[in-house]
């Protein structure tokens, strides 16, 4: 009986590298994530996907592979942006570094519709991203498709090397996750993926890295933390679930957070330390400043709370650990740090104390986790609400009053979203404070106070997200409302940004 084997993605450093892993796994695929270091030491797959990548191949520490070792895996063998520009250069060919980036969506023209692009339709659109050309075909290179300049943007060297100018893994390349489906029935023996065997697989690590250890576990209410301490309980190690109440948390959450976790079985500690973080933030404009402060502050009250607890426990997702970067072996660009990235946070890493089961997956599979757990689809459905609370959505200092502000109009907001039926239909909605003030009139008087900015986006993992197209009876009486009922706010605004190039967050 043969081997039954994985999907190994080679990771570049593209932002999108860990997309590439759960389509594999939508289309019922088991993979797993390498960096370059790791390779070849990759266990048997049967299939390899080198990732895209920021940097160009022209770079003097442009990231390079072992083709010959490479090829000794004797499995297909899919290049996409810089891991085709790589591929056409070990095939002999040239790879030309250009001075405009093709960024956006262009259209794919395969010379035939067959094996990679079985089913595609014709012009079926893909999204760029990448500054290098190739300006020589290697060695018995075979062009499958172009764009529609006449571009080659797919080649195929030999039976088991396929290469890609696009990215089939984000959702703007309307066909990609087909294409990738017709590469990998290339492969033989694949392993199945289902959320019950990695549950089983996370719960038994869980047990193997804890021990007997004690290990604290913070919660906020968010999917993330909810999932992990519902895990950790289900894992049977001895655990400590502590709410940390900071003072940047939505109207009358706290309340909510004990009541949903009593309705789940899991005993949790409150620390009201409001006073604590709203000093240390004093003044404080800079987001990654007050994410710093925030981060560190939260181990600080850990710490202090549950004294000898010998490790750490965190829902951290992979959008957070590609964002921030902040794995060594990571060749990813650095866009923000998260929260529970910062340096105290990798220094308990380093010393084997931290414990992330959830690093590997996007929020739709922790949703699926929690629902193979038995959490109620109402805690299960919660939009996501970041680590650092309501100071990611109060741009500039933090105070009081702003929070107040912000905590009154998201309770509107939101409120109308769920008796309009529209909650469900949105990945993640807020609001947040435009520190600018504007000229109003109100009862006949001037007045001069803050705007408002409602957010609401939808998005599969976070990576990338548009804003949702709100039907104007929900804008025009949350905005009515805001502006009736809420003090200090003479302008409503609708936030209509996609990611990229905006961040879901404001800071």
């Amino acid at each position: 009986m043969e081997e039954i084997q994985h999907v190994a993605v080679l990771d570049f450093g593209s932002q999108y590298t860990q997309l590439i892993v759960r389509r594999v796994r939508e289309l019922g695929y088991f993979a797993k994530l390498y960096a370059l270091e790791d390779f070849p030491n990759i266990g048997k797959p049967g299939a390899i996907i080198l990732s895209g990548g920021p940097k160009s191949t022209a770079d003097p520490d442009a990231p390079d592979l072992d083709f010959d070792q490479l090829d000794a895996f004797g499995v297909p063998v899919l290049g996409v942006c810089y891991g085709m520009q790589l591929m056409n250069i070990k095939f002999g060919g040239k790879v030309h570094p250009s001075d405009r980036r093709e960024y956006g969506p262009a259209k794919l023209n395969p010379k035939e519709y067959t094996g990679l692009y079985e089913g595609i339709n014709h012009e079926s659109q893909v999204w760029m991203s990448h500054s290098d050309t190739v300006s020589e075909l290697g060695k018995d290179a075979t062009v499958l498709a172009e764009n529609q300049h006449g571009t080659p943007v797919s080649l195929r060297f030999g039976e088991r090397y396929f290469g890609i100018q696009f990215h089939p893994e984000v959702t703007h390349s309307h066909e990609g996750t087909r294409i990738l489906h017709n590469f990998l029935l290339q492969a033989e023996n694949l392993e199945a993926f289902h959320i019950e065997d990695f549950k089983r697989e996370i719960v038994e690590g869980i047990r193997e890295t804890v021990g007997d250890r004690q290990i604290v576990c913070g919660v906020s209410g968010g999917v993330d933390s909810t999932v992990l301490a519902v895990l950790l309980h289900e894992a049977g190690v001895n655990i400590r679930a502590i709410f940390v109440d900071h003072g940047l948390m939505r109207k009358d959450e706290g309340d909510e957070v004990r009541n949903n976790f009593h309705r789940m079985g899991v005993p949790i500690e409150t620390v009201n330390c409001a006073d604590r973080f709203l000093g240390a933030l004093e003044g404080v404009d800079d987001p990654e400043k007050k994410r710093s402060i925030i981060g560190n502050l939260f181990i600080d009250v850990f710490w202090d709370s549950v004294g000898d607890a010998e490790m750490l426990a965190q829902g951290t997702l992979y959008p957070d650990v590609i964002e921030s970067a902040s794995n060594a072996k990571s060749k990813a660009s650095v866009i923000k740090t998260h929260h529970n990235r910062v340096a105290r946070i990798l220094e308990l890493q380093e010393q084997g104390k931290v414990l992330e089961p959830l690093a590997e997956l996007f929020k739709d599979e922790v949703r699926a986790l929690g629902i193979s757990l038995g959490i109620p689809a109402d805690i299960l459905n919660r939009h996501p609400f970041p680590g650092p609370g309501l100071a990611v959505r109060c741009p500039g200092i933090i105070t009081e009053d702003r929070l107040e502000i912000i905590r009154e109009c998201d309770a509107i907001f939101i409120n109308q979203l769920k008796e309009q039926g529209w909650y469900d239909k949105t990945w993640q909605a807020y609001a947040g404070l435009v520190p600018v003030k504007t000229v109003g009139v109100k009862g006949d008087e001037r007045s001069y106070e803050w705007a408002i900015a409602l957010r609401a986006v939808i998005s599969e993992d976070a990576m990338t997200a548009d804003w949702v197209e709100l039907p104007y009876s929900i804008l025009r009486e949350t905005s009515h409302r805001i502006l009736n009922e809420v003090k200090g706010i003479n302008r409503v605004l609708y936030d209509v940004s996609t990611k990229p190039p905006a961040s879901i967050e404001w800071e």
